[in-house]
């Protein structure tokens, strides 16, 4: 059984209206919700968001496929590298051009915990693990 990896081991400080700190732990969330070793999965993001900055979801949209499979495989997240990097891709663009980047949007348009979750899962490569990870941090300072 892998440890279970939260926000503030990774130096993410959630606070309310703190988005940033959102997006990061969806991320970080993201990367941990596969079939990873938590370990490898914090050391991708660390490379991702912390070593190369795209720590919003406006600078994570401009990275080329090739630009985030090169990151994912440097934090040794080689097994599902190029799927990842075409569905943090595809993630980071859809808060954009539906949420205007942010995830206080996707609270602000659920009436409940039940109907964020349902908005969060909507997102290619967000799944139930992804949304209980992310959830068991951020849970609350979205309601």
């Amino acid at each position: 059984m892998s440890k279970n990896i939260s926000a503030a081991d990774l130096n993410i400080h959630l606070d309310k209206g703190d988005e940033q700190a959102l997006f990061k732990w969806l991320i970080a969330s993201f990367l941990m919700g596969k079939r990873i070793r938590s370990g490898i999965a914090a050391e991708a993001y660390k490379v991702i968001i912390d070593k190369h900055q795209r720590d919003t979801p406006r600078k994570l949209a401009a990275c080329t496929h090739g630009e985030l499979v090169r990151m994912l495989g440097e934090g040794g997240y080689a097994r599902y590298d190029e799927s990842t990097a075409e569905r943090l891709l595809k993630l980071s663009r859809k808060l954009n051009e539906e949420y205007g980047g942010k995830i206080m949007n996707i609270r602000q348009a659920s009436e409940d915990r039940a109907a964020f979750e349902k908005q969060l899962a909507a997102f290619e490569g967000i799944g139930p693990k992804t949304v209980e990870i992310f959830m068991r941090d951020a849970l609350k300072i979205l309601f």
